[in-house]
This record gives structure tokens, C-alpha cells and sequence, in this order.
């Protein structure tokens, strides 16, 4: 039985094919648009992310082009075509289309040079593919594809950088990171995602201009951190951004875990421990990467080091680590400029994850399982996931253990949830109810009287009407409204 080859030609003669299958795959849209491109006397590449996608059998619905063509006759030529034109990258050379579903950017060639100070170019065009593949981030993304002959253009060994995934810049990376620091960002993605091995020399420019990354807007940064945490192997690239510097620009709480040595005393330090918890949390994810579960997991231990303490007998403790690390995770998601959703909802699961911990072996009271529910809400099942991630315990019976008494947590939620509605956890008398009963108008006493009815909801499992009432008036006297 013969064995495939793996050696780099088999791979890069496999790549080649996988690209002519995805070419097959989008040529009625790419080859539509040469055709035009041609008739009107302009070359077209497919170029870039799409041309390395495409080699690696994994090209979406999002193309990439280039052209000889100036940005007004390249609108010119698309807007007939096109099912929508949209020209906001036109100072830039970019003209967007979309087609049957097909999202494609078609850029005049460039030659740009950068101003050293923001990442702004000084946008020039170019009349040269060969010079416009010279300005890109690595080598990977530096091919193209003349679509008029299914060619490969490659002057900077992109094919073979792919083959052996390696990812190394076109110029020297001080030079191309000069030009854009976002591509620092974007290298720790592609190890993310790709799980790409950058060369030495770009771990080194890395490390040496981590500082220019500060020239980069928080929004800019922010994407691609996300796309770095939703990628194959997020902590390939977070341990690549805190071993260049990178990360005490970007997300200084991460490394400043190193220092400090995990309660449990099982792994090296938090924050290896805490890079295992985001590879566990994966594992358990149900389908698409979920960005909020793995910022938590990232994060949930970020309070330990302003939390240490030393306790008699040479231990350590880091008591309230968890309220002290949920306000570290909002300040810091609030800086990258998340979403108030996504800040509100990782804040939450760190402040949450060790609430488990106070379960020991079932001693809760129901009461206590309807709070861990209700805080939780629509974050429950990623709080399961959460706790269970953060078992990292290489003592077998331990982790068994703790598996089991978790299991059993979530059999009682699961057992009350079928006897009481606990998604819509409500007093058992609403606010016009309490109104009517009591004889007071809207207002500050109506909201009291509600939480009070809730907390009794919540110790005690739903009340009759009556008894609901009872206590409603028991709460007036006591707080002198009857």
C-alpha cells in the first residue's frame, strides 16, 4: 500500500491543487471578473488571504483582488456588474462589490510608503504586481493568482513559507512593521489560527518595536486580539505575545500572572494555569469559538497577583481574588473598547467562576442553587463550562472528584428547574399587585417591596397568593408603611 509523501514539494504540489479546486469552486465570479478587467485592458490577481486560503482548501466567500486598474476605472468597470458597490476604501485604493452572495475587494496596486508615526500610508499606486506584493504583512499572504492565466505569482517563496508553515516578512520585519505595527498583532493571530512558526527574525523585531504598537488604534488592536482568542490555538499566540513585550502593551494582566504560583500548588504558575483553563474551556465549547467564554477563561484569575498573601506554614492565599478580578477584567475590556455586552457578560463569569467552590459536597440549600442560577442567568451554561474548565488538578481522584460533585450541582438545578420556572425567577406578586395591596403610588417603595418578595422567591421556592400577601404586609409593618 503506498504512503503519501509529506515532504514540503508533495505539499506544495498538493496546495497547488487544492487552489485550482477552490478557483473551480469561485470561478464564476472571479473569472466574470477578469473577463471584464480584460476587455477593458486591465489586468486582475486574486491576491493575498485569499490566495494562501485558498491553497490551505479553506477559502470563504470574502475575495481579495488586485489590478493595474486606477480606483475610477475600477468602479467603472464593477458598478454594471455588481449587486452593490461601496466605495469607503476608495482613498486607498479599494473598491468593494458584492455578487451572488460574494463579498469582493478589488484594490489598485500599491506602492505605498508610511509616515512612521501613525499607520496611515501615504497612499501611491503602483503598475507593478511584483512591487505590490513587496508591501505585504509575510510572505504567505505576498502571492497572487493572474486569474486571466490560473498562474501563481510568488517572488517571495510564499509557497514554500506555506508548505512548512512558516510565517516571515516579504521585506526585513523592521521595515514592515515600521510600515504598519499591526502586523505584530496579526503574526500572534496567524500562530493562532494557522498555527504558523514565525521566524526568528520576526519574533526579534517583535520584541524590539513591541512599543509601536501604541501607534495603532484600541479598536484596531481590539479586532485583532479577538480573532487571535476565537482562532485554533489561542494560547500559541497569547504565549507568543507575552514572550516578544507584546502583551504588556495589549493586555498587561495576562503575563503579570507569571509571578505568581496557583493556590493548588499543580502547575508552574497562574498563568500557565490559566492558559490550560482556556484550552479546557475550548474542548467543552458546542460548535462556533465563543469569544465570551474564552475572555473569561483567560482572565478569571487576573485578580490573584494584587490578591496574594502568605499564610502561616509557607502557603498562599488569594482570598476575593474573584471581586477584585472582575473589576480588573471590565477596567481592562472597557480600554480595548469591547462591547458593554461583552464586558458586562466576562466580568460576570470571573466574578462567578469560584461560587462553585463554596458548594463542598452538596451542603447548598436549594435556596442557595436558585441564587447560583439566578446571578448566573443567561451566562449559566457558560459558567458550567467555565468551573469545569478550571479543574486543572493532575490528581486523578481529585479532578474525578470534582467532576461528580459538579455533576450533581447540575442534576439539582436541573431538578428544580423542572419544578420552578428558574430562567424567570419573580416575586410572586408583580409591582401593580404590591400597588393595589399596600394603597401606595409608583415609586422608590414599590421597587422594595418587590426585591424583598424576590429575595423570599429565592430562599424559599415559590408562595401561595396568600402567603405572598402575608409577607408583603409583615414587610409594610416592619418598615412602617402600614
Amino acid at each position: 500500500m503506498p504512503v503519501e509523501s509529506t515532504t514540503p514539494r508533495s505539499q506544495e504540489t498538493r496546495a497547488r491543487q487544492n487552489a485550482v479546486v477552490e478557483l473551480m469552486r469561485i470561478s464564476p465570479i472571479a473569472d466574470e471578473l477578469a473577463t471584464l478587467f480584460a476587455s477593458a485592458g486591465h489586468k486582475l490577481y486574486l491576491v493575498g488571504g485569499s490566495v494562501r486560503d485558498a491553497m490551505l482548501g479553506r477559502l470563504g466567500t470574502d475575495l481579495d483582488f488586485t489590478t493595474d486598474a486606477r480606483p475610477d476605472a475600477v468602479l467603472e468597470i464593477v458598478r454594471p456588474w455588481a449587486d452593490a458597490v461601496w466605495e469607503t476604501g476608495i482613498a486607498f485604493g479599494t473598491i468593494g462589490a458584492a455578487k451572488r452572495g460574494t463579498t469582493c475587494e478589488v484594490t489598485t496596486f500599491r506602492a505605498d510608503s508610511y509616515d512612521g508615526v501613525s499607520r496611515n500610508p501615504e497612499v501611491r499606486f503602483g503598475d507593478s504586481i511584483v512591487d505590490d506584493l513587496v508591501r505585504r504583512d509575510f510572505t504567505v499572504n505576498a502571492m497572487a493568482i493572474d486569474l486571466s492565466t490560473k498562474k501563481l505569482v510568488d517572488p517571495h517563496g510564499g509557497m514554500d513559507a506555506l508548505a512548512a508553515k512558516a510565517l516571515d516578512t516579504p521585506l526585513r520585519p523592521e521595515v514592515s512593521f515600521a510600515d504598519d505595527p499591526l502586523r505584530m498583532m496579526r503574526a500572534a493571530r496567524f500562530v493562532s489560527q494557522l498555527e504558523f512558526v514565525p521566524a526568528p527574525r520576526v519574533i526579534q523585531a517583535m520584541t524590539d518595536m513591541a512599543d509601536q504598537i501604541e501607534r495603532i488604534t484600541v479598536e484596531r488592536v481590539q479586532a485583532e486580539l479577538s480573532k487571535l482568542i476565537c482562532g485554533g490555538k489561542p494560547r500559541l499566540g497569547i504565549e507568543l505575545l507575552t514572550h516578544t513585550g507584546l502583551a504588556d502593551r495589549v493586555l498587561p494582566e495576562v503575563p503579570a500572572m507569571r509571578l505568581e504560583i496557583d493556590e493548588h500548588h499543580q502547575h508552574k504558575d497562574v498563568y500557565q494555569h490559566s492558559l490550560t483553563v482556556l484550552d479546557q474551556a475550548i474542548d467543552l465549547e458546542d460548535g462556533e469559538p465563543d469569544l465570551i467564554l474564552r475572555l473569561a477563561a483567560l482572565l478569571h484569575d487576573i485578580g490573584k497577583p494584587d490578591t496574594r498573601r502568605h499564610v502561616p506554614g509557607g502557603g498562599v492565599s488569594f482570598h476575593h481574588h474573584e471581586v477584585v478580578g472582575a473589576k480588573m477584567t471590565r477596567k481592562r475590556l472597557r480600554a480595548l473598547k469591547y462591547s458593554k455586552e461583552i464586558i458586562d457578560d466576562v466580568s460576570q463569569l470571573v466574578y462567578l467562576h469560584l461560587r462553585f467552590h463554596g458548594y463542598g459536597k452538596g451542603e447548598w440549600t436549594d435556596s442557595a442553587v436558585r441564587r447560583y442560577v439566578t446571578d448566573a442567568g443567561d451566562l449559566l451554561e457558560r459558567l458550567h463550562k467555565l468551573v469545569r474548565a478550571d479543574c486543572t488538578t493532575r490528581n486523578r481522584r481529585k479532578a474525578a472528584a470534582l467532576r461528580r460533585t459538579y455533576d450533581h450541582l447540575e442534576e439539582r438545578i436541573e431538578r428544580l428547574r423542572a419544578q420552578e420556572d428558574l430562567a424567570k425567577v419573580r416575586p410572586d406578586l408583580d409591582g401593580n399587585e404590591i400597588m393595589k395591596i399596600l394603597g401606595i403610588p409608583p415609586g422608590p417603595l414599590v421597587g422594595k417591596a418587590w426585591t424583598h418578595l424576590k429575595e423570599l422567591r429565592l430562599d424559599r421556592g415559590p408562595l401561595s397568593h396568600e402567603d405572598a400577601i402575608a409577607e408583603l404586609h409583615t414587610w409594610a409593618r416592619d418598615n412602617g408603611i402600614e
